[in-house]
């Protein structure tokens, strides 16, 4: 029924893998049963609910949030309690160490707010002692991905209070509570976290070794039962978290920023001899954004704008909708290969122009302009690109482990928000108390994404925000809102999103189908640190859903095509219909995720 209603609806208006040396070697066959309808790639049916649902990477952070809505919560309300719990259950992707950002469907206004809630650099740091400690790490060119240079202020507790101060209905004390209680109790850790856990436990410990990582006796305390990462069912507890929580349950969110936390936090950077102080917690804001859409087909697809980096999937949009992608299958080479030309433009521009705007000025307008679109598209041949400029602008001259979740409430608030610690499950720094107590949690390494090129637009500052890689999205139509969505990791998400929004709009597919379908994940462009060029077309990575024929005919195209798992992202979305107003919940299948209403 649902994919009738899109297809309807779309009539009326439609970490980078090194290349393999030899062709993409076909995937072994599947042992997997056979739906008796719907699409034969779906892994189950859409969830449906009318009074409230949630999509997490959790089922029990799932169902934290359905109790939040239930108990007469909020979307937001029940988003921060899911966010929450994520950070305990899954601190592989996320936690309060981290960055986030939302976007808000308010029923009362009937409009979307965008909420900016990343940390900015330190203010005691200038960019060339950056690059000395840099280079005493080992090479004042790049930032270490991992260790105190990578830090940043985190975020996600400030973003936490924006929403629950504008659209909040219950307690702080209430929405922390279930985490509180899993952490202090214990909580059964899934397979897909207990398997990037225990890889992050070896890379760390590999850091610390290495002096990389400048103290590693806290995460050992925090993350390490019995010598090592636990396994799939082992009952994991983190009461140093639940501290935290409580700390910020009775004293409100600032308490992160100002309070004894911040006090904390402050002691062990300067202890560890990192530039990080009180006063950089005690200046951070997070900010209300305006998000900014394009649309694609008779749908406006919104996202915010920089300093992350959801434009890009706009751009992608406006590129594809000069072409026919229904009338050419997804089985075809031709829509694979229009649409990785189409990603590789759109991340030439990522690569050059997106920053932090209180620093410099993205032409996001033009850049989303069908003008601008269309000058592009002449750039797309029939073949490989093998290098792509960045466009040039009017008066131009020549010269980044995370989380997605989505809830949705009675009311019609809807919730996108996407909450990272940044690659590989955080900097490695753990902060304590300085009484044998760590604080529970992980420093993001978002800093590691800053430019040391000081003519970069994205170089890094003093008070900086470095360019982010995560993004929430959202889909309306004729100013109603459709569809709260998001699909994380790394550089997918933008090429992720469009993939999304063509499978439903040009596809006919439902939510959970669009998010099951193969996808690609074009690699190796140009990034926005400036210490990476394409100069061979990239590689792309695709699932064993992509038939052989496709491979082939897109490697005689000049394409490097590899089959692989993994680097694929983790989707969640909720789609509301424009006419009952029931809600279909999607959860990713690549995660351990759950969908569920009520």
């Amino acid at each position: 029924m649902l994919r009738n209603c899109l297809t309807a609806l779309a009539l009326s208006f439609a970490i980078a893998t090194p290349a393999a040396a030899a062709p993409a070697t076909p995937p072994a066959a599947k042992d997997q049963g056979d739906r008796y309808m719907g699409d034969t790639h779906k892994t189950r049916s859409d969830v449906l609910g009318v009074n409230g649902m949630a999509a997490t990477s959790q089922p029990l952070a799932t169902q934290i949030a359905l109790d939040i809505l239930k108990a007469g919560g909020s979307a937001a309300d029940a988003a921060i309690a899911a966010n929450a719990a994520l950070g305990l259950m899954e601190p592989t992707g996320n936690g309060i160490g981290g960055d986030l950002f939302a976007i808000v469907w308010d029923p009362k206004s009937e409009r979307l707010h965008g909420l900016n809630a990343s940390g900015r650099a330190p203010y005691g740091q200038t960019l060339e002692q950056l690059r000395a400690a840099s280079a005493r790490a080992g090479d004042e060119n790049d930032i270490p991905d991992w260790g105190w240079r990578s830090v940043t202020v985190p975020g996600t507790v400030s973003g936490w209070g924006m929403l629950h101060e504008t659209f909040g209905k219950l307690p702080m004390a209430q929405l922390l509570a279930p985490t509180i209680a899993y952490a202090e109790d214990g909580f059964p850790v899934s397979e897909l976290i207990a398997w990037y856990w225990r890889r992050s436990m070896t890379n760390f410990a590999n850091l610390t070794e290495q002096g990389i990582v400048e103290e590693g006796e806290n995460w050992r305390q925090l993350f390490l039962r019995e010598g090592k990462g636990p396994d799939e069912g082992t009952i994991f507890r983190n009461p140093d978290l639940g501290r935290t929580l409580r700390i910020i349950a009775a004293e409100g969110t600032d308490s992160f920023y100002k309070g004894t936390l911040a006090d904390a936090m402050a002691a062990y950077f300067e202890r560890i001899g990192a530039p990080h102080r009180k006063e950089d917690f005690e200046r951070h804001t997070s900010d209300w954004v305006e998000p900014v859409s394009v649309n694609y087909r008779g749908f406006d697809v919104w996202e915010l704008p920089p300093n992350g980096q959801g434009i890009a999937a706009l751009q992608i949009l406006n590129l594809l909708e000069g072409y026919d992608l229904a009338a050419m299958g997804r089985d075809s080479d031709e829509f694979w290969h229009i649409f990785v030309e189409a990603k590789k433009l759109a991340f030439a521009d990522r690569a050059k122009y997106y920053a932090d705007p209180a620093f410099t000025e993205t032409p996001v307008e033009w850049l989303l302009s069908d003008a601008y679109a269309d000058e592009r598209r002449k750039l797309i041949g029939a073949a490989a690109a093998p290098s792509v400029e960045a466009g040039r602008l009017p008066g131009d001259v020549e010269a980044a482990d995370t989380i997605y979740l989505t809830v949705a409430d009675k009311d019609g608030m809807m919730v996108s928000l996407i909450q990272s610690n940044y690659r590989g499950m955080g900097s490695g720094l753990v902060a304590d108390d300085g009484a044998g107590n760590t604080l529970g949690f992980m420093f993001q390494d978002r800093g590691a994404q800053f430019s040391l090129d000081a003519a970069h637009p994205n170089a890094y500052a003093p008070g900086k925000r470095p360019f982010h890689t995560i993004i929430p999205a959202f889909m309306t139509k004729d100013g109603k809102p459709l569809m709260s969505f998001g699909l994380m990791g790394g550089a997918m998400q933008p090429q992720g999103h469009a993939q999304i929004v063509v499978n439903m709009v040009d596809f006919g597919m439902g939510p959970q189908s669009a998010g099951d379908a193969a996808r690609f994940h074009h690699v190796q462009d140009d990034e926005p640190t400036g210490n990476a060029r394409m100069t061979d077309g990239g590689l792309i990575e695709i699932e064993s859903g992509v038939p052989l024929h496709v491979v082939r005919a897109l490697e005689t195209r000049g394409h490097r095509v590899e089959y692989t798992t993994g680097p694929f992202g983790g989707y969640q979305g909720i789609w509301k219909d424009p006419d009952t107003g029931v809600y279909f919940g999607a959860s990713e299948m690549r995660k351990d995720g759950q969908a569920a209403g009520y």
